[in-house]
Order: structure tokens, then sequence, then C-alpha cells
């Protein structure tokens, strides 16, 4: 006597389960020994253990990957391309790392904090200085989901287009393969005509997009109105980080 159908399909479950865990575990080793190419031995060992047996909850929490450009808060002309990793922590706030693109071996480059409008209104006058808005990002298509079909990439943008963002920059690849420095405040993009275009092409290029056909895309969703006080450097004064020396307190 065969198995019955409802035993067939729990099988059937059981063995796409079983292949779908053994194609996780399969990506993990092969990511482990590509990054880890030219380490000693233990540490290769290392890595490839804590992968695979170390739960690892706010990075497995990050549910959306977007790609952009910042620019350097005192320097339009310093812009790099960000991918954002990020999970929606409250109603009123994002959080996302921030790589120098989406690969294995990619460069953590900074985080970024993101907003509502109601949220951003209430902050101090001082603290509103370090957020920019995103309705241009959003509006001209410079700003992407990549992977996600466009219909769902509308209605997550329609909600983005009012937030606002305050994003430092650990480490300035665009002058240095290291991390040299303090963290630098950066800023988005707010009109045509800023965006350093053979960034663009080069970013649509390799993630098989278009911008142009984003923005068209986008058109229908309402540009909001800017809140006074983000964007400072459009005023054409603007706040950078530095290194500070002070006395050490006992």
């Amino acid at each position: 006597m065969g198995p019955t159908p409802l035993k067939s399909m729990g099988l059937g479950f059981a063995a796409g389960l079983g292949v779908a865990v053994s194609a996780a575990v399969g990506r993990k080793v092969a990511t482990a020994a590509k990054v880890g190419q030219g380490h000693p031995l233990k540490h290769r060992a290392l890595d490839l253990a804590s992968g695979l047996l170390q739960p690892k909850y706010p990075l497995e929490a990050m549910s959306t990957y977007l790609n952009g450009l910042h620019m350097y808060a005192d320097e339009m002309g310093r812009q790099v391309e960000a991918s954002h990793f990020c999970i929606h922590l409250r109603h009123d706030l994002h959080q996302c790392v921030i790589f120098d693109r989406n690969a294995p071996d990619a460069r953590l480059i900074g985080i970024e904090y993101i907003t509502t409008e109601e949220r951003f209104l209430s902050l101090p006058e001082e603290e509103k200085r370090l957020w920019h808005s995103h309705h241009y990002e959003v509006k001209s298509g410079v700003l992407v989901a990549p992977g996600v079909p466009q219909l769902a990439e509308h209605a997550y943008f329609t909600d983005l287009v009012t937030t606002y963002g305050k994003t430092f920059h650990t480490w300035q690849y665009d002058r240095d393969d290291f991390p040299y420095g303090i963290p630098q405040l950066m800023m988005g993009l707010t009109e045509d005509g800023q965006a350093e275009e053979e960034l663009i092409r080069d970013r649509d290029r390799r993630l098989g997009l278009s911008t142009p056909h984003r923005r068209a895309g986008r058109a229908d969703i309402p540009t909001p109105e800017v809140a006074p006080g983000a964007n400072s450097w459009e005023s054409g004064r603007t706040v950078q980080t530095r290194l500070e020396e002070m006395d050490f307190k006992r």
C-alpha cells in the first residue's frame, strides 16, 4: 500500500525544506570561502562556524534594500553610491546600515536614520540641520529598491517621499581604501542638475535598471512641501563633523 496523499504532501514539504536549508547553508559556505580568500586557515574556519551557528537577529531583520546617492554635507562635488539595508523599527523610525554595494565583501560605509515629517517637525532647530529630505531622491528615480516589482516599489516610495534622513558615513571610500578619519555628515540631492550623471549611468548598468524610467513611473506621486530646517546646506552655510581636543573628565 503506497503513502496517502497527506503523507506524500508532508514528505514533499520536508524534502523541499531540506533542499532550501541545504541551499542556504551552501550559500553561506560559498560566501565565507569567497570573502575569506587569503585569510589564515584558523580565521576562515572560525568565520565559517560562526556564520552557520550564530543567530544574527538585527541583520536578519533588515528587510529593505535601497540604492541611491549621497553627497558630503559640505561639498556637492563629492557624491558616492550608497546601498542601504533597513528595518522599519517603529512607526516613525527606520534604521539603515550602508555599504558601498550589495556584495558579500562590500565595505560598511555608514548609517542612516529615517523619520516621518511629523517627528522631524518636532525636532530642535539645531538637530534639523543634520537632516535631509527625500522628496527629490524619490521623485527623480535616483533612489531605487532593486529587485522589487515596480508596483510594490511605487507604493513604498509614496510613503518614503515625505520622510527625512540623518546620515553619517564612516568610510570616505571615494578618497581612501581604508576608513580613515571621523564620520562625515551626508546630505541628499534636491533638484535636477546636481547629480553626477556618470555615477547614475554606472549604477543603472550594474543593477540593470533605468533611472529615467523610474522617474516617469513616479510622476503621479505628490511632491511634498519640504519642511523648514531640512537640507540646511541650501542656505549657503552647512555643518560638518570635526575632531576637537578637550580635557578628560574623571
